[in-house]
């Protein structure tokens, strides 16, 4: 009887367990969100030229991040909120962007009471948006194994252009993509600071083109114009124009800068640098290199 007991308890009580399994719930699914994850950002490093003749580096590895490496030094930079642009900050520093036609400026600046950048403006920046080069494909050139010349040039109404070359001494090839950071320097080694070097596909004497990575093998070398106005804008109060001594090259992705000899007048307050490109697409021939 006990036995008869113990079996129908044990039969009663996997029925019930049986039936509760049944009539329970199966277990939820795993909990997804309804927004889905923002899209892969631009991860490539970008470089904006600065009016000092720096240049800016950032990667934007996702949309709430900025790494912005700058005279030397790296920083991780966070999105905040702004009333216009994306601006990021951290460590001290704040980057703010805002994209105006085919422009994107930039400024690096120090948090503080001031404008919507920040308290002091470090560097204002610039990069040219609808003629962005993609990333190179092979290791960037270092400024040990360029070496700076110039290749050629032209003159007429009033406009000058220099090509200049940087040359790949190195024993392997290197890659180089977009605009190189230019700056000019007076007689005595100082800055010229009222002169700006602005990106620009093209210039009096050459259509521009989209730029591209430039691969240069061993004694090879990447070309880029350097072109100004010799006519001093009087409508703007100036009536002589600074003389430049020596340029200073910066190429893309490089960590220092080449300078080399050379003597010209730029008016108007700035000269116009064009993206690197392949000798064989080289815009202007060789000759005597144009100053004035």
């Amino acid at each position: 009887m006990s036995r008869s007991v113990t079996f129908s308890t044990i039969a009663l009580t996997a029925g019930l367990a049986l039936l509760v399994a049944g009539c329970s719930p199966e277990a939820p699914p795993e909990p997804t969100s309804p927004i889905e994850a923002p899209a892969a950002q631009n991860s490539a490093a970008i470089g904006y030229a600065c009016e000092s003749g720096k240049t800016v580096v950032v990667a934007y590895p996702d949309a709430e991040t900025a790494r912005v490496s700058y005279d030397g030094k790296d920083y991780v930079l966070t999105s905040v909120v702004s009333a216009s642009g994306a601006r990021y900050a951290g460590q001290g520093l704040e980057w703010w962007t805002a994209s105006r036609g085919e422009t994107e400026s930039g400024t690096l600046s120090r948090p503080g009471q001031g404008d919507q950048a920040g308290g002091v403006i470090i560097e204002r920046c610039s990069r040219p948006v609808a003629a962005v080069a993609p990333p190179p494909s092979g290791a960037p050139c270092a400024a040990e194994t360029l070496r700076l010349a110039v290749e050629g040039g032209d003159a007429g109404m009033g406009h000058r252009v220099t090509t200049l070359a940087l040359r790949n001494t190195g024993p392997s090839a290197c890659t180089v993509a977009g605009y190189p950071s230019v700056s000019l320097l007076d007689g005595e080694g100082k800055l010229l600071t009222g002169v700006r070097a602005v990106q620009a596909p093209g210039n009096y004497f050459a259509q521009g083109g989209t730029p591209t990575p430039v691969e240069i093998r061993p004694q090879q070398a990447a070309w880029f114009d350097l072109a100004w106005s010799v006519i001093p804008h009087e409508d703007k109060g100036e009536t002589t124009c600074p003389s430049a001594k020596t340029v200073r090259v910066t190429a893309p992705g490089a960590a220092s800068a080449i300078a080399l000899p050379l003597a010209f007048t730029p008016c108007g307050g700035q000269v116009e640098v064009s993206p690197l490109r392949p000798v064989a697409e080289a815009s202007t021939q060789p000759a005597v290199a144009a100053a004035g």
